[in-house]
């Protein structure tokens, strides 16, 4: 895992609970590795191939140790839960996977309302425009970007389907390639969409005042920047 991810999970209270949405095969739910079971992560995904995996996170077959890890069939787009019934959430390479300024917009405002109010912390990872020289991304010549109409690039980005353990190779060159749609961000696009996402959802921006009314709730940007070819944003909840 990137060493953002890593010290943000271990940066968390013992006791926490939080979601990744849009967990993958779970790669992230085993973590802080130095506390297990300090923290306890929910995986959510579309995918119920990739729960199948997400499940059994962490688990060694050659140790026996089995550990089932929780995780729900749901959508990035919606809030399946109580609002606020997570101490933290995580979004990492999945909200590039939307197609529309609208619908990342939706992603971020679902990861705000999942978070509790008062405490909530949230990461946000995306792919960036700007690739670093170690990086194995390759942004396709095809890829679009219409400065009038939306920031970044949009591109479909060649997949290459992993072969099955037992199964028979396929012939040299017929490999399954399916293209996956990417959007790559530009810098400060991250924190203009969260920006705009906690502004519909009533959000003040910026850390809590020192002497505020009550009854207001708002979100401060802990950390924004870019790290080996990724943008990340940090936030963190709070009312007064």
């Amino acid at each position: 895992p990137w060493p953002v991810i890593s010290q943000f999970l271990s940066s968390l209270p013992a006791g926490s609970i939080g979601l990744d949405s849009g967990t993958g095969n779970g790669k992230y739910l085993p973590l802080p590795v130095e506390r297990p079971g300090s923290v306890w992560t929910i995986g959510m995904d579309r995918s119920g191939e990739l729960l199948k995996l997400a499940r059994y996170a962490g688990s060694s077959s050659a140790s026996g140790s089995v550990l089932r890890r929780e995780v729900v069939l749901g959508d990035a787009l919606d809030v399946c839960w109580r609002e606020g019934a997570f101490d933290y959430a995580i979004s990492i390479a999945t909200i590039h996977h939307l197609s529309t300024p609208e619908r990342r917009r939706r992603a971020i405002k679902a990861l705000l309302r999942s978070v509790s109010p008062s405490h909530g912390r949230v990461l946000i990872y995306v792919w960036a425009v700007d690739q670093d020289e170690l990086s194995k991304r390759t942004i396709p010549e095809t890829s679009t970007s219409d400065s009038s109409a939306s920031k970044g690039r949009d591109a479909l980005v060649p997949w290459v389907l992993s072969e099955q353990p037992g199964k028979k190779s396929e012939p040299s060159g017929s490999a399954k390639v399916y293209q996956r749609y990417y959007h790559f961000f530009e810098s400060g696009e991250l924190k203009e969409l969260t920006c705009e996402a906690a502004t519909e959802l009533g959000l003040q921006i910026g850390p809590p005042p020192q002497d505020g009314e009550g009854n207001t709730r708002g979100v401060e940007i802990v950390q924004d920047s870019w790290e080996r070819s990724n943008f990340y944003i940090e936030l963190k909840l709070w009312e007064v």
